[in-house]
């Protein structure tokens, strides 16, 4: 298991693969730090690139045209669940699948990802309704959590040095970044121009090109020590999927049914379903739910992280889209562009760690200055007013971008190297896994807060108005992203002696400080994230060569 670090030692990242040998059937030097030459691993990390440009696509697009999305298809009650069904789902595969990935090799199940993934894109852009589309999203998610659960993982796998990942890296940032980039102005472009659905075509061009590069040029490396049949902890990914699952339940009917006996119940089975599964991962031989790793001192910290940053990350990325275009009133293409800064820093911030990360004494000091950003933006955000002047709000995404970009590498590069090689997909797999759970219920509670806050002031405006019978049509927000529906409303409610304008304008005011909540308590959280960061023990990167590995 991963090696125990000590904090007045320090986490040496990369000891436990120090020393070790390997084989290769393509030729290499093993001082290089990779497995592959310098052109195997250029068209290797090409196709890598790819795969996670489209999850970066899918993420970033469709955030911008999600309010757009629930004005047609009438459904403001699943607006959370487009994200939090692909979380659900991606959440229980990325564990299993990171698992499989150090058994049998990733490449396989990357290829299979694509696939996965692919076909869920075009059912979602065949939609015909707000279940089907949130179905749809589940089984993206599926895709996207073997996607996640072991493309990550081939980049140790490819360059065992930490200090050269970091520097190809600076590719997969890039790459990752340019996805970012081109994804909110996108989704506005292709949802005011061709339609909500085109943002999940557009998934089907890159995934067939980072198909045909994984299958070409990415090699199928496998560990040396595992051989014969695996047994998979099926048991255990049923009992996350029924915790996790009803938890979620619990949380999203919370505002409409109160503690009633449906969300009592659904609450008692999440904690029955996670106690059976601590239970069952003490007992068993191959648990899905390792514990060791979360008795590691080096690990448990990263993972706290993770679920923090995940928290914030997915708070930020689903509520900014619509407090810029259901409170401030503006397009889907002027939205994009101001969540733009947000994916280009990303990257930015990540090249600009890639280059100080090796160069200064106290990595950890990076986990400080990704958190306190987050915090900042956040804060920052959640004072936002339709007055702001664009700069300022685009230099709040900016300091969010950057945040991201000196958080996220650094928690997978940290937990990759203190895990050891043995268990470098599931450490991984964790990794990310548990930061789908931060997101998850990030996304559920700040949605939770949203509505409960935006419900109760327009339906406070409407009884002084006097006009409580148009509450059904004005408690969903969707009315103030949808132009044709506000003109009918406007109409109705001036035939009826009312002040339609007056009335539009306090539901914008309830949306946006509704949002404000939401974002003022993932800003709580990235705090306690700058404060949970000193668990972490003082990191050392060490150079490490000739990983255990062997290529079909």
């Amino acid at each position: 298991m991963a090696s125990e670090s000590h904090p007045e030692q320090g986490a040496s990242l990369g000891a436990a693969a120090a020393g070790q040998t390997a084989s290769q059937s393509a030729d290499r030097s093993p001082k290089s730090g990779q497995v592959l030459p310098f052109r195997e691993s250029l068209l290797a990390i090409i196709g890598i690139a790819f795969v996670l440009m489209l999850v970066a696509l899918d993420q970033t697009v469709v955030g911008t045209a999600l309010p757009t999305v629930v004005a047609e298809l009438q459904g403001f009650e699943y607006y959370a669940w487009v994200a939090t069904a692909y979380l659900l789902t991606s959440v229980i595969t990325v564990p299993i699948f990171g698992r499989l990935g150090d058994y049998y090799g990733r490449k396989p199940f990357v290829l299979a990802s694509i696939v996965v993934f692919l076909t869920a894109s075009g059912l979602c852009g065949m939609a015909t309704s707000m279940p089907f589309l949130v179905a749809a999203r589940a089984l993206q998610g599926i895709g996207g959590g073997m996607l996640v659960g072991t493309a990550f993982a081939c980049i140790p796998d490819l360059f065992p040095d930490p200090h050269v990942r970091l520097r190809w890296q600076v590719m997969l940032s890039i790459a990752y970044g340019l996805a970012n980039a081109a994804g909110p102005s996108l989704g506005g472009v292709l949802t005011e121009w061709y339609g909500w659905r085109s943002v999940f075509y557009v998934n089907l061009p890159v995934g067939l090109l980072g198909l045909l590069f994984a299958w070409r040029f990415l090699p199928h490396l496998r560990q040396q020590a595992h051989t014969g049949p695996i047994r998979i902890d099926w048991a255990g990914a049923l009992l996350i999927a029924v915790g996790l699952g009803s938890l979620q339940l619990s949380v999203e009917w919370l505002p409409t049914r109160g503690l009633g006996f449906v969300t009592i119940g659904l609450m008692v089975l999440a904690c029955a379903a996670f106690v059976a599964l601590w239970q069952w991962s003490r007992r068993s031989a191959n648990p899905i739910l390792p514990l060791d790793m979360f008795r590691n001192p080096g690990l448990a910290p990263l993972f706290v992280l993770a679920v923090l940053g995940g928290f914030t990350m997915f708070g930020l990325l689903l509520y900014a889209p619509l407090l810029f275009q259901g409170g401030f009133g503006y397009s889907p293409k002027e939205a994009g562009l101001l969540v733009t800064p947000l994916a280009v820093c990303i990257t930015v911030g990540s090249i600009v760690n890639g280059r100080i990360i090796t160069r200064i004494p106290r990595p950890n000091s990076m986990l400080y200055a990704g958190f306190a950003m987050m915090a900042l933006a956040l804060l920052g955000l959640s004072q936002a007013t339709r007055n702001m002047h664009h700069n300022l709000l685009l230099s709040i995404m900016l300091l969010a971008g950057l945040g991201l970009g000196f958080l996220l590498p650094n928690l997978t590069v940290f937990a990759q190297q203190t895990a050891g090689r043995a268990h470098l997909g599931i450490a991984t797999a964790m990794l990310q896994s548990l930061r789908m759970v931060g997101g998850m219920v990030g996304t559920a509670l700040v949605g939770t807060l949203v509505t409960r806050s935006y419900t109760s002031g327009v339906t406070s405006a409407l009884a002084e108005a006097h006009a409580t019978e148009w509450t059904a049509r004005m408690a969903d927000p969707q009315i103030l992203i949808d132009k044709a529906a506000q003109a009918e409303l406007l109409n109705n409610l001036q035939q009826a002696g009312h002040n339609g304008a007056l009335l539009l304008e306090q539901a914008r005011v309830s949306l946006v400080g509704a949002i404000h909540l939401g974002l003022l308590l993932a800003a709580i959280v990235a705090l306690f994230g700058v404060w949970r960061a000193r668990r972490v023990p003082p990191i050392r990167l060490l150079r490490v060569h000739e990983p255990v590995m062997s290529a079909d």
